[in-house]
């Protein structure tokens, strides 16, 4: 599906035009085009490779998508793909951005993603000086808003670490439970750091040393975003790690648990086997057994194992097995 299709000229807009005068405004001096399209259909491709002159190979991996982040050369134009990721609730989705440029022309196609980039567009245009570096900070400007939407997930990751690391300690719900939020932390942190990480290298190819042409103006700008992914990199190899942390200390946790449920099980068990034991002994009525025919046997009995399991109660609790 369209969403737009503008010309600029010198960093200004020229007007919205038809898909079928983008060839026409390519000729014009100091003019660019910026097309974008939404979970497009072949007939769609097909008409952009044929008004930009789009390489067949790039066209291919935007058509199927489901790419891995990266950056690709042809010609004068390059070919980006990043992945847009958003929170559903709890569970992370993940999109994806394929944008070619030009020496005069962009061309995003956005698919599984419901995050728009008007904003993004609109922004450029209010900054006519920038707009006039043409295709190289279109491109900028859209892998920028992508990376800047990734912080406030890693804020929300950070969060729920934080919550689960207070479950954890202050004794609350099951220690399962806990071990399954983090590994829905976990499997988010993986969503994140597998469209960061490529990502790195594609953006390191824009600024420093030999650079597509494209990106010839903008190198400050694409350092800029290298950074950012930096910083977003080193925060999730830290929530990566806190985790791992995390559950090796629930499952210690656990076991901890189990050998005092175990102790108080064994010091039951050794109080009740004193009950057996003088049961058993009295209980087997031999005929001479002196106690079974004195007036105060049974009293007796009953005192001597009270007492005992009583000491061995008393001994238990102070030893912290009850």
């Amino acid at each position: 599906m369209l969403i737009n299709c503008v010309a600029y000229q010198e960093g200004k807009k020229l007007s919205d035009i038809p898909v079928e005068d983008i060839s026409e405004y390519l000729k014009i001096p100091g003019c660019f085009v910026w097309v974008a399209l939404r979970d497009p259909e072949q007939g769609e491709l097909a008409t952009m490779q044929e008004e930009f002159s789009l390489h067949e190979l790039a066209v291919e991996d935007a058509s199927r998508g489901h790419q891995r982040p990266k950056l690709e050369e042809y010609g004068d134009s390059v070919f980006a793909v990043v992945h847009t990721v958003n929170l559903d609730g709890d569970d992370m989705v993940s999109g994806e951005v394929a944008v070619f440029a030009g020496p005069n022309y962009v061309l995003s196609v956005r698919r599984d993603s419901a995050q728009g980039f008007l904003g993004v567009r609109a922004r450029t245009e209010r900054d006519p000086q920038m707009l006039k570096m043409g295709s190289g900070f279109v491109l900028y400007a859209l892998m920028d808003a992508v990376v800047d939407r990734y912080f406030p997930i890693v804020d929300k990751l950070e969060s729920d670490l934080e919550a689960i690391e207070d479950r954890i300690f202050g004794g609350e719900g099951a220690q399962r439970d806990n071990i399954e939020r983090l590994y829905d932390l976990k499997r988010n942190t993986l969503v994140l750091r597998h469209a960061v990480i490529p990502l790195m290298d594609a953006v390191g190819r824009l600024h420093g040393g030999r650079v597509p042409a494209v990106a010839g103006q903008t190198q400050d700008y694409f350092r800029d975003v290298h950074d950012h992914l930096l910083r977003i990199s080193g925060r999730l190899d830290t929530i990566r790690d806190t985790i791992a942390t995390a559950i090796q200390v629930t499952l210690s946790m656990v076991a901890i648990e189990e050998n005092d449920i175990n102790k108080k099980l064994a010091a039951y068990a050794a109080i009740f086997a004193v009950f057996t034991a003088f049961a058993g002994i009295w209980g087997m009525n031999f005929e001479f057994m002196p106690e079974l025919k004195w007036r105060y046997g049974y009293p007796m009995a009953v005192c001597v194992m009270i007492g005992v399991c009583g000491y061995l109660y008393y001994r238990f609790k102070k030893s912290g097995w009850l």
